[in-house]
C-alpha cells in the first residue's frame, strides 16, 4: 500500500545519440560564466571536451575549468572547487563525466556560498541549504550512480575516513542532463560492470524494505530484469547500443526518486561499501558487490517474504516443493552467479582490505534504520569478515 508522499523531479533529460544538442536549448537560459567540471582526462581523449567547449564558446560563454575530479571526490577537492566557483562568480556548473563528477558538481553548487564549513553543515549535520545554489547541468559519460537526475552527492573526508552521501532537495537536482549511450562505449570493462552493480544495488536498497503490496516493487522488478538481460549482452558486446541505452535509462530510473515512493528503503549495503571505500579508495560499485551477499544472507530471515518474491519474480526460481528459505537462497545464488558472470569483485581482499582494517571500517559504517534489520557493530564486523 502506498502511503502519502510528494513526488517531484525537476531535471530535464535529453536522451539519445543527439542529446548534446540539448546544450543549444539550455545554455541561453543561464548567465555568461560557466564552470566546466570534468575528471582526469578521458573526456579530452574521447573528443567530448572539444565538442562541449565549442558549444560553450558558440553561445558566448566564459569558461572556467575545474578538472581532475577523482572517482571518490574528496573534501580537499571540494574546497578547491568552492574557491574556483566563488571567485569566478559561476552562473552555471556543467559536469562532464560520470557519477562522481556529477556528485562533485552538486557539492560545489551548494558549498560555494556557504558561510560555514560545508562538510560539517551539510554532510555531518544534514542541515537544509540556506545559501545561494549554483545551477548544475550534466553531460553523462558513465552510468551507475543515477546522479544525473537526483540530489545525491557523496564526498570523502580522507582525514576522518568518512565517505558520506547527502541527498539534497529538488533545488539541487541538475536542471538538465544529457544522456548519450554512445558516450559510455569506451569505458573499461571494470568500470562498466561496477556501474552495472551500482544500479542493481540502488534498486535492491529500495526493494528490500516493507512487506506491503507496493506498486514501486513491481516497477523495480521490471528494472532489475531489464538490467540483468542488458548487462549480459553488454559484457559480450560493449558496443551494443540497445543494451547500453536500456542500462543507461535503468540507471536513471533506479535513483531518480520514482521507485522510492511509498518505501522505507534500506541503504545499509551502501553504508558498508562507502566505509570500505573511505579506507581503500576502491571503486564504488565493486565495494557494494563485495559486501552484498554476506549482508543479504545476514538479513534474509528478517525479510524472508520479500527475498522469496525476489527469487521467483526476478530470477525465475521454481518454488514447487521448496520451503520459503530454500527459494530465497536460490534467488541469492542466482544473483551471485550473475555477478560472477559479468565480472564483479566478490570479496574485500581483492579491493585491498586487510584484517587490521576491519575495526576502522566498522567505525566508519553508518547504521540505517529502513531495512529489515538494524545492524549492531558486531553485525557489521561479522558481515565484513564474511566478505573477506
Amino acid at each position: 500500500m502506498l502511503g502519502d508522499f510528494i513526488f517531484c523531479n525537476p531535471t530535464r533529460i535529453y536522451f539519445g545519440k543527439n542529446s548534446l544538442s540539448g546544450l543549444d536549448k539550455e545554455l541561453p537560459l543561464y548567465g555568461k560564466t560557466v564552470m566546466l567540471i570534468y575528471g582526469k582526462g578521458s573526456v579530452k581523449k574521447s573528443g567530448l571536451y572539444d565538442k562541449v567547449t565549442a558549444l560553450l564558446k558558440a553561445h558566448g560563454k566564459t569558461v572556467v575549468e575545474d578538472g581532475g575530479v577523482m572517482p571518490n571526490p574528496t573534501l580537499d577537492k571540494l574546497c578547491e572547487g568552492m574557491r574556483i566557483a566563488r571567485e569566478a562568480k559561476a552562473d552555471l556548473i556543467l559536469a562532464v563525466g560520470g557519477g562522481s563528477v556529477c556528485d562533485y558538481a552538486k557539492a560545489v553548487s551548494v558549498s560555494a556560498y556557504c558561510d560555514e564549513d560545508p562538510w560539517e553543515k551539510y554532510y555531518i549535520r544534514s542541515e537544509p541549504v540556506d545559501n545561494k545554489i549554483i545551477p548544475v547541468g550534466c553531460v553523462l559519460t558513465m552510468v551507475g550512480t543515477g546522479s544525473e537526475m537526483n540530489g545525491g552527492s557523496v564526498i570523502t573526508n580522507t582525514r576522518t575516513k568518512l565517505k558520506i552521501g547527502r541527498v539534497f532537495g529538488d533545488d539541487v537536482f541538475p536542471k538538465f542532463s544529457l544522456l548519450n549511450p554512445e558516450l559510455t562505449f569506451s569505458l573499461p570493462k571494470y568500470q562498466m560492470v561496477a556501474g552495472f552493480y551500482d544500479i542493481m544495488s540502488h534498486i535492491l536498497e529500495q526493494y528490500f524494505s516493507g512487506e506491503d503490496d507496493n506498486t514501486s516493487d513491481y516497477i523495480m522488478e521490471g528494472l532489475m530484469k531489464s538490467l540483468i538481460k542488458s548487462s549480459l549482452a553488454a559484457v559480450q558486446n560493449p558496443l551494443d547500443y540497445e543494451a547500453r541505452s536500456n542500462i543507461m535509462w535503468t540507471a536513471t530510473l533506479a535513483l531518480n526518486t520514482l521507485v522510492a515512493q511509498g518505501k522505507s528503503t534500506d541503504w545499509e549495503v551502501h553504508m558498508l561499501g562507502q566505509a570500505v571505500g573511505a579506507h581503500t579508495d576502491a571503486t564504488h560499485g565493486m565495494t557494494l558487490a563485495a559486501v552484498s551477499m554476506a549482508y543479504y544472507k545476514h538479513i534474509l530471515e528478517y525479510g524472508l517474504n520479500k527475498f522469496r518474491r525476489f527469487a521467483t519474480e526476478v530470477w525465475g526460481v521454481d518454488p514447487d516443493g521448496k520451503t520459503d528459505r530454500q527459494i530465497a537462497l536460490e534467488g541469492l545464488s542466482a544473483m551471485e552467479k550473475w555477478m560472477k558472470n559479468i565480472g564483479l569483485v566478490m570479496n574485500l581482499k581483492n579491493l585491498g582490505v586487510t584484517q587490521d582494517m576491519i575495526p576502522g571500517i566498522v567505525s566508519s559504517t553508518l547504521i540505517m534504520e529502513g531495512g529489515y534489520k538494524i545492524l549492531s557493530a558486531d553485525d557489521v564486523k561479522k558481515i565484513l569478515l564474511e566478505s573477506m
